[in-house]
């Protein structure tokens, strides 16, 4: 009987606000959901191996040495020129040679997406790889992107960003179907910039197979109408940060409330699994886990500031797009997209 390849995960262990620690530890949780994969730990190895003696499922784990390690204050171009030998470096690697199915970093974002750009290589078609990653809604989950890859874009790039999030969108829910919006000012189609106009038209044509809702707005970000949003990186990030400040700010706020009397004390314990509930859905670290979507290789970005259970979700992140077939789905989905929009052009 034919065995199945066991699935591989590189971790930059250095990366992020609490690494090696937050890192071992979030492997140790998802090592314990799921016992169907490997991960070997780039970096540190007089900082990694007291840490992994300590896990319930890591005690063997493989490390690969390396004292370099990316620093936050780091811009994209110094990371790629002085870091060949950093944890970030190394285990991106990995993946390009094939050692590994997937790498999972907590560090600088920027160098991130220029050492996988640089290894990886955008997907024939691409013109932009775009960052996405799931918001909690009033309804499903959605997902919104770009998150900050690409500050300024084009119509060009609307389009195939909203192909690569519906693709993401399928690969991890397994909805066939997902509905998409394009963020604007205003659902009216003469509002916004032309570049956003032009984009609307190209994801409605029916020739594409998209399912288009339109313009939306801000609003519609959580109303649970829709499963991916589309918009240029400003926007995105912005978005993002407004919307974990948000959930930070209404969880101080609840918690203050809570506490300001006896009667709100009892109300608290009668309420309290619905709050739980509540609190769970809107918890950011079962968020966590952006993806650079649009290159050879998979990639998952784990805020840097998250904890134990925010990287356990990313690791998550990672091993289900590699067994869902995440890579081959998006190419298949980019090529198809381009040979009906260069044959418009040239009907045109």
């Amino acid at each position: 009987m034919t065995q199945t390849k066991k699935l591989r995960l590189a971790l930059d262990a250095m990366g992020g606000d609490d690494a090696p620690a937050c890192v071992i530890q979030g492997a140790d949780i998802a090592r314990g959901e799921n016992q169907h994969f490997d991960m070997v730990f780039y970096g540190d190895r007089s900082r990694i191996e007291p840490l992994l003696k300590r896990t319930r499922y890591l005690g063997n784990a493989e490390i690969v040495h390396t004292s370099d390690a990316v620093s936050p204050d780091d811009t994209a171009s110094q990371a790629v020129r002085r870091g060949k030998e950093t944890s970030m470096w190394l285990s991106i690697a990995s993946v390009a040679n094939g050692e590994a199915d997937a790498v999972v970093s907590a560090g600088n974002t920027g160098a991130l997406m220029a050492m996988s750009k640089l290894q990886f290589r955008t997907m024939e078609g691409v013109t932009r790889p775009a960052i996405a990653a799931f918001f909690p809604t009033i309804g499903e989950s959605m997902c919104m992107l770009d998150l900050g890859a690409n500050l300024e874009c084009d119509a060009e790039n609307l389009v195939q960003f909203a192909i690569l999030g519906q693709a993401f969108h399928r690969s991890l829910t397994g909805k066939k179907d997902p509905c998409l919006g394009l963020l604007n000012v205003g659902e009216e189609e003469q509002k916004g910039h032309e570049y956003l106009r032009v984009a609307s038209r190209q994801l409605a044509d029916p020739d594409l197979g998209l399912n288009y809702q339109g313009f939306v707005e801000g609003i519609d970000i959580t109303n649970g109408k829709l499963d991916v949003v589309v918009t240029d990186g400003f926007s995105g990030n912005i978005a993002l940060k407004t919307a974990e400040g948000i959930s930070k700010m209404f969880t101080h706020l609840l918690r203050r409330s809570l506490n300001k009397s006896l009667i709100s004390k009892i109300g608290y314990f009668l309420a309290r699994s619905a709050l739980k509930d509540m609190r769970n859905h809107i918890d950011p670290r079962r968020y966590n886990g952006a993806v650079f979507l649009g290159l050879n290789g998979i990639a998952v970005k784990s805020h840097g500031g998250t904890d134990k259970l925010g990287f356990a979700n990313a690791i998550k992140v990672a091993t289900e797009l590699v067994e869902h077939g995440f890579l081959p789905d998006v190419s298949a989905a980019i090529a198809h997209a381009n040979t009906i929009l260069e044959r418009k052009k040239e009907d045109a």
